[in-house]
């Protein structure tokens, strides 16, 4: 079986002001592991994609651009394995 790098699929949103995807990108490749990130969104929300095996980084990291909801953390191993993420 194939070992997953990157074990957690991170997704959340970020209600804020004045947020910069490109920023918020830039930020998280540059200061953590991981692969597959998405930034999209406007100056008021963001969503977040990103694979990693700190997922709980990323949040933290997160929670000080603006609110952050809609949080899903899945184990991708897990879900590779047959089971419930």
């Amino acid at each position: 079986m194939q070992q997953i790098e990157f074990r957690y699929d991170t997704q959340l949103l970020i209600d804020g002001h004045d947020l910069d995807e490109d920023e918020i990108n830039d930020y998280i490749t540059e200061n953590f592991k991981g692969d597959s990130l998405l930034a999209v969104g406007d100056e008021d929300l963001i969503k977040i994609h990103f694979h990693t095996n700190e997922p709980w980084l990323v949040l933290e990291y997160c929670a000080t651009l603006g609110e952050i909801y809609d949080i899903v953390v899945e184990d991708m191993d897990r879900q590779s394995r047959g089971l419930k993420g």
